[in-house]
């Protein structure tokens, strides 16, 4: 229900050649202003006014303006004309027509004034059973008018919902916070009722970004925990244990240089002289024979020392006296040095890694680059717990939604499918495994069966489209009535994005355990889509997978030009975000930001968070950017 704070929004059109060519001579719009003002018990604000003449078409033209516009109108007052037949339906609306003359045009508009409020409250998708309690007494009374007071008929217009292609609801005013529980909510319609007993706008309260950001972080199931080997596969996962070393590294002592390996006298003291050579230690495995007093081994940089052995000499500090006869082998050489001391150029057993010592701790991501893969392998650990990377499944719904890649032009009516292999390969960036869950009919029994089917193989489901109010956007009532889900929340005041939804249902997975399962379902505007991708699920996805921090990585940006605020919402503007030779980082908007618009993301590599507010925020400020890619850089 559109509002102008806590008021009701009012339009009046007069229909009339004259007034048309002449507005000085209409008398009928301050009339009916005065009785707004005067009857209307501080309920309605007359937000809009209008002149047109006697033209069906221009007629038609001003009411679908107010009615299928970003706020719709709750209530459209006529006067005079010839009317208008329009094969369009109205949204969220009532059309009053009155007479042409101010004093008919007064006097009916003073008869149902009172009343009108409950009617728009209801034409809204208001719940009639509470609204109805205490009969017409009390809506009389509640109304100050008395049984027996005149009335007139209105003409009721119907929800109108343009579902070309990818659905996306009308918007544009900022929502009430929640102040209801999930249990508490209506639910949404019977996917069996039929298009006449579907809501006139959405049951659920529109919630702040931070709110649904609050309850995707409640809702989300735990992370899993599974013990998997240690290989490759095992890179991008979280520990869910601390780790310890099932073995000391090194496992030997160790030579840290290449040279020769000696033997220290009981008298504390090596002397430098001519030692022959009866021993070489490789750094490959092999049996090494003890090492006797004045003897020496030549040894290389990681081979153990021999048994016996005290320190190593390096070969800088050596000079080659002899070879043996057939001239491939050193017999003999002459140390330089008697300062060796005991212990000098040896790696200890355990002196980079104890056994037993933790090496890695539970929250702890596992790399490649980063060496903790390396670390595992080093100390023969063979199997690590750690956190279940969430299946996530990808559909689309849409009777009307066509592969994107089908050969031939599309026919009237067609949409190809651009959202679904976005949004795979957006989570398979992130190194999730993504299941490729195909286009869905919009018929009940199809999308339920789909969704159950999915939801034995996928942990989280991410649809597209079916989200808003028109008769085929049947994705909130199925999960509500057929798979016994529940649907925390199902608008958000963003743009773009408005219609987002999350849901989670209970089920037994395949060992007959009770479980839940995740789906979003997100706008069918591809833009729209993407945003609330990298905004809602990948937080959600994260905290499934033990990944902090969750989402995108936050920074601070400042404007390279005036990027604009939307007065109805805050918005998250896709923009390039690049680093200057001052070391900063700067943003500059993408262009348009139509939900529709995904040219806009060509060139985007983060989301400015646009506060709510009129006019623009100016070149030079800052404001927060979520980062979705790699930071571009200015040419220098």
């Amino acid at each position: 229900m559109a509002t102008t704070g806590s008021k009701l929004k009012a339009a009046i059109l007069v229909v009339s050649e004259t007034a048309s060519e002449d507005p000085s001579t209409d008398k009928c719009i301050p009339v009916l202003k005065k009785v707004f003002g005067d009857l209307g018990n501080d309920q309605w604000d007359v937000s809009e006014t209008e002149i047109v003449p006697d033209n069906a078409l221009v007629i038609q033209k001003s009411i679908k303006s107010w009615t299928d516009g970003p706020e719709p109108i709750n209530l459209i007052v006529t006067s005079g004309g010839t009317g208008f037949a329009t094969k369009d339906v109205t949204p969220e609306s009532l059309i009053l027509t009155l007479p042409g003359s101010p004093k008919g045009a007064k006097e009916n508009l003073e008869a149902v004034l009172k009343l009108l409020p409950h009617a728009c409250i209801q034409a809204a998708g208001a719940e009639s059973r509470p609204l109805h309690v205490g009969g017409v007494e009390k809506l009389e009374k509640d109304a100050g008018v008395s049984s027996g007071g005149a009335t007139t008929g209105t003409g009721c217009g119907h929800h109108h919902h343009h579902h070309h292609g990818h659905s996306h609801g009308h918007g544009g005013h900022a929502g009430p916070k929640a102040h209801t529980n999930p249990e508490e909510r209506p639910q949404s319609n019977d996917p069996s009722a039929g298009p006449t007993r579907r809501y006139r706008s959405s049951p659920y309260p529109m919630l702040a970004v931070e709110d649904a950001l609050k309850l995707i972080s409640e809702q989300t199931p735990a992370a899993a925990v599974q013990k998997v080997p240690v290989d490759m596969r095992l890179s991008g996962s979280v520990l869910a244990e601390d780790v310890k070393a099932t073995e000391s590294v090194p496992a030997f002592r160790a030579s840290i240089v290449d040279g020769y390996a000696i033997k220290i006298p009981a008298t504390g003291k090596f002397e430098k002289g001519t030692y022959p050579v009866s021993i070489i230690s490789h750094a490959q495995p092999g049996e090494v024979k003890e090492l006797k007093e004045g003897e020496i081994a030549r040894i290389t940089t990681g081979a153990p020392l021999p048994p016996g052995a005290d320190a190593v000499v390096m070969v800088e500090d050596t000079v080659l006296k002899s070879l043996t006869e057939d001239g491939k082998e050193e017999k003999e050489i002459e140390i330089l040095t008697d300062e060796i001391k005991p212990n000098e150029n040896v790696r200890e057993v355990g002196s980079d890694v104890k056994e037993g010592e933790i090496i890695l701790k539970k929250g702890e991501g596992v790399t490649v680059v980063g060496g903790e893969f390396g670390l595992l392998a080093s100390v023969g650990t063979t199997e690590v717990s750690i956190y279940k990377k969430p299946v996530v499944g990808v559909l689309s719904t849409g009777d009307e939604i066509i592969p994107h890649n089908r050969e031939g032009p599309l026919r009237l009516g067609e949409v190809r499918d651009t959202n679904r292999p976005t949004l795979i390969t957006a989570a398979r960036s992130h190194r999730f495994e993504v299941i490729d869950l195909g286009i869905v009919s919009d018929k009940p029994g199809t999308l339920e069966q789909s969704l159950r089917d999915a939801m034995r193989k996928c942990d989280v489901i991410i649809t597209s489209g079916g989200v808003s109010m028109g008769e085929l956007d049947l994705l909130k009532p199925t999960i509500e009535r057929s798979l016994g889900g529940t649907i925390h929340f199902g608008r958000v005041n963003m743009k773009p994005g408005k219609p987002t939804t999350f849901a989670t249902v209970p089920v037994k997975d395949n060992d007959g355990n009770h479980v839940t399962k995740s789906i979003f379902s997100l706008p069918g505007n591809p833009a729209s889509a993407v945003v609330c991708f990298h905004l809602f699920v990948l937080p959600a996805l994260h905290q499934q997978a033990g990944i902090k921090p969750l989402g995108l990585p936050r920074i601070r940006v400042i404007l390279d030009e005036d990027v604009r605020m939307d007065k109805g919402r805050p918005e998250y503007h896709r923009a390039l975000v690049v680093t200057k030779e001052d070391g900063l980082l700067y943003a500059s908007s993408t262009g348009g930001q139509r939900s529709s618009r995904i040219g806009s993301f060509r060139g985007a590599n983060a989301l400015l968070c646009m506060p709510q507010g009129e006019g623009s925020l100016k070149k030079g400020e800052k404001v927060e950017a979520l980062l979705m890619g790699k930071l571009g850089e200015v040419e220098r």
